[in-house]
């Protein structure tokens, strides 16, 4: 049977993530994201509201009219974890496929509330989880195998479409961290034996990191930046903000047992943070000390402020959306004076993470930046490890799991291309067995 693998959004682009894979007449769904630049979704925007069709003209989700022209009945739409990039479209577009939405557990739980907040489709798709470790039977053809990975949120999977000519794995995103904060490590043994058969027939892979030499160090060496850069206020009556990803269950952990050890109370702050860690909390995938605070809704944000100004911000550690300077976040109201709390002189602002690579991005961050600057605050920036790989991380899975063709994805052209000269230096040729899309092609790998 001829396999197609679809390019529908994420291959011009960091994020809106949405590929498509066929073995003959049965095809599924991988991911269905947002592209996180274009509505600035990652904290306060609200896209609700929004129709599907109005976001596709502005490029902030994958134009899925291009499988009109897809022959293939979809069997399922896999989702590898609960990113917005990879799972904030499924609201808008699910709906349009008579499939089940698979996923693990927590991004189960992500893909429901985003499903429960829309306001303009009714999306009655099933939600059915599957742990990584285990196989699902989609027909009596295709079987659908999770392997647990690690990224920078919690249960995190490589999806691997089985079919009889051989398999398809999806490698976005990933991290290959021997010593997780959060979670089991990368299920190396399964990837080698994947190898061993010698039946991956193409991988679809993240190109986010390609470009960087050497390997992404493990999360725990992030738990010590974050404790040795906290440190510094130990002993000072200041307040200290620390703003990171809301998803990143991991690096908030770490967060808040060092408040603890400063003697502080550790304050979230922002809806995504609320979504995000309270989930996990209620799942029990994470434990937070007691005295911890979450603070989603806007009136509640607003009261815990006023709680903290009048009994002094040297008693807090406030966690805050806004990392990247979205209008909105809560970072950047503090900065902007519209909230109950300011940032004064000596304050001390953490930036626990990295700018994502795009030109909107950085002009954002760079504003907030020189406003906190401005009103006095010392800055601590990438105090950080990233959570996807770098290149010998991907060296390194492609010798485990020796595919035949590769797909590089999640990137713009100058990405996927690093991507390529990555395949080439290992034995891949460009246009033979390394095939670089764009959004709306698609690529035919016949038996």
């Amino acid at each position: 049977m001829d396999i197609g693998i679809k390019a529908i959004g994420g291959y011009e682009e960091v994020g809106k993530n949405m590929t498509a894979v066929r073995a003959g007449n049965q095809a599924v769904i991988f991911d269905m994201g947002l592209n996180l630049d274009r509505v600035q979704i990652h904290e306060e925007t609200q896209v609700e509201k929004m129709h599907s069709l109005d976001l596709i003209d502005i490029g902030a989700i994958p134009d899925d009219t291009v499988m009109n022209e897809f022959d293939g009945e979809i069997t399922a739409i896999v989702c590898s974890h609960g990113h917005l990039d990879h799972v904030g479209a499924i609201s808008k577009l699910a709906h349009r496929y008579d499939a089940p939405i698979i996923a693990t557990p927590f991004t189960a739980e992500i893909i429901k509330k985003e499903i429960r907040s829309e306001q303009k489709f009714e999306v009655n798709n099933n939600v059915q989880t599957l742990e990584a470790g285990q196989k699902y039977l989609l027909s009596s053809d295709i079987e659908l195998e999770f392997i647990r990975t690690q990224h920078s949120i919690p249960d995190c999977v490589l999806p691997v479409l089985h079919t009889p000519d051989g398999s398809i794995l999806y490698g976005l995103d990933f991290k290959l961290d021997n010593s997780p904060v959060l979670g089991e490590e990368t299920d190396l043994e399964r990837l080698k034996e994947l190898g061993k058969e010698k039946n991956v027939i193409a991988a679809i892979m993240d190109s986010t990191r390609v470009g960087e030499e050497g390997n992404t160090p493990s999360e725990k060496i992030a738990r010590e930046l974050v404790r040795e850069t906290l440190h510094e206020a130990e002993n000072e009556d200041v307040g200290v903000f620390v703003t990171t990803f809301s998803s990143h269950i991991a690096r908030i952990k770490s967060l808040t047992e060092a408040a603890k050890e400063m003697g502080r109370r550790p304050i979230l702050l922002g809806r995504s943070m609320e979504r995000y860690t309270g989930t996990a909390e209620q799942m029990g995938i994470v434990e937070l000390p007691d005295n911890t605070g979450i603070f989603g809704h806007p009136r509640s944000r607003e009261e815990i402020l006023k709680k903290v100004k009048k009994e002094g911000k040297e008693n807090y550690l406030l966690i805050v959306t806004g990392h990247q300077g979205e209008p909105g976040a809560t970072l950047t109201r503090m900065a902007n004076k519209t909230l109950p709390i300011e940032i004064e002189k000596g304050d001390q602002v953490v930036f626990s993470a990295n700018v994502i690579p795009n030109p909107l991005t950085r002009a954002n961050r760079y504003s907030l930046e020189t406003k906190l600057k401005m009103q006095g605050a010392r800055l601590f920036k990438n105090v950080h490890v990233s959570g996807h790989g770098a290149r010998q991380d991907h060296y390194d899975l492609i010798k485990m799991i020796q595919p035949q063709n590769i797909i590089p994805a999640h990137g713009d052209l100058d990405l996927n291309s690093d991507y390529a000269d990555l395949a080439k230096s290992m034995g891949y040729s460009f246009g033979k067995d390394v095939h670089i899309l764009r959004n709306g092609q698609e690529l035919l790998i016949e038996d």
